[in-house]
């Protein structure tokens, strides 16, 4: 039994804490800080079945995570906050001699990219540390990325291609909404699309290419080609893979939304001059829309996320589709979230107990795909991500 410091509370953390509290085997008390601490008191006020405690702390700054850290003396740091402040939660991680686990890769604040490189830079200080980092414990990365080591454990000798599939066919009954933080979900989707091929990434204008694809239990939406991180790490660590691609579908009206909020200026991330001040135009465009974590009580429909990959197996080609589907109200039943907060929380809780238990060891930094993904393929359909398998049938 452990204890952890779980640092972040939106949507993601609520499920993520909630999830933890149920698996009381491996999670023994959590200390759940954010900047603002009366939204983790809202998190831990339900919850009965383990310690939680709740502080206040400005993650951006290294030194206040690491006394945290010191007080508390947690084996893990959970990182569910901004990807701005991954580098600070690892460095104090390094300082006190903790490993550490996040949901998606580091982005610098005044510029719309991200990629591992920052991260991947860590490696011989966490190995000499005697601890390990654990990158991208999410659903896309994470649990995407354990999908395709699966699949490349059981079903091919060689992988060819392999896309990466993520539709949400809920309705929140909002004008416009993003369904996790506003400020990062509108710099990911309006930089470049990037798709790897044959040893090289090659970058596209944003949302430029797009294709109808048949989700299971879902049908039809139409997808389009973003860069997405995983992509990243998978080609790096299973190099034979010729071309890999992710896409993510988007309704009519959301993108009517989002064109119009970019030719206005209202999605830009550089300062401007209001009324004697600087203001980040996205940065108050976040504080105008929904909380991601305020959407879940009327969500109602599916998600659908999975990989689809060829390739061969005992010299004969293989098609292979590795997915999960999500209902949007039954999550809200569960865990007060709706299923783009589920399917990112359920997996970091998995990632945690992973390395808590010991069944993923390792000096370093690491992505999901460089363990054994048996056992998370077991845990992760055992805590509430149930995955299912079609042979033969291309999506894309």
């Amino acid at each position: 039994m452990s204890k952890v410091l779980i640092i972040g509370a939106g949507g993601v953390s609520n499920v993520v804490v909630r999830k933890c509290a149920q698996n009381s085997a491996v999670y023994s008390e959590i200390l759940l800080a954010s900047r603002t601490q009366s939204k983790c008191d809202a998190i831990a006020k339900d919850i009965k079945n383990i310690p939680i405690h709740t502080a206040s702390v400005n993650a951006d700054e290294a030194k206040e995570v690491a006394a945290l850290i010191r007080d508390f003396k947690p084996e893990l740091v959970i990182n569910v906050a901004l990807p701005y402040q991954d580098l600070a939660i690892m460095d104090a991680c390094l300082a006190e001699g903790v490993h550490y686990l996040d949901a998606a890769n580091y982005e610098p604040k005044d510029v719309a990219h991200f990629e591992y490189s920052w991260q991947w830079a860590y490696q011989e200080r966490f190995k000499k540390a005697g601890i390990m980092a654990l990158l991208g414990s999410g659903f896309d990365p994470g649990v995407s990325n354990v999908y395709t080591a699966y699949a490349k454990k059981h079903y091919f000798d060689r992988i060819d291609t392999l896309d990466i599939v993520d539709c949400n066919a809920g309705n929140h009954g909002k004008a416009f909404a993003t369904n996790f933080n506003p400020e990062i979900n509108i710099r990911e989707i309006t930089q470049p699309g990037s798709f790897y091929k044959d040893g090289a990434f090659h970058e596209i204008p944003a949302m430029s290419q797009h294709q109808p694809i048949n989700y299971p239990q879902v049908g039809d939406r139409e997808s389009y080609l973003l860069f997405h991180e995983e992509l990243e790490s998978l080609v790096k660590h299973i190099p034979e893979i010729k071309q890999a691609r992710f896409w993510m579908t988007f309704g009519q009206a959301y993108l009517t939304h989002l064109a119009v909020l970019q030719d206005v200026g209202m999605t830009r991330i550089d300062p401007v001059k209001f009324q004697g001040r600087e203001i980040i135009p996205l940065e108050f465009l976040k504080a105008l829309l929904p909380e991601p974590g305020s959407l879940g009580e009327n969500y109602t429909g599916k998600t659908c996320i999975g990989c689809q990959l060829t390739g061969i197996k005992d010299g004969k080609p293989q098609t292979y589709f590795v997915y999960n589907v999500c209902d949007h109200a039954e999550c809200y039943k569960e865990v007060k979230a709706q299923a783009v907060s589920y399917t990112t929380g359920v997996p970091v809780m998995v990632g945690g107990a992973m390395i808590l238990t010991g069944t993923w060891k390792g000096e370093g930094v690491f992505n999901m795909e460089q363990f054994d993904p048996d056992p998370f393929m077991e845990q992760v359909a055992k805590w509430g991500l149930p995955w299912h398998e079609m042979f033969g049938t291309k999506l894309v």
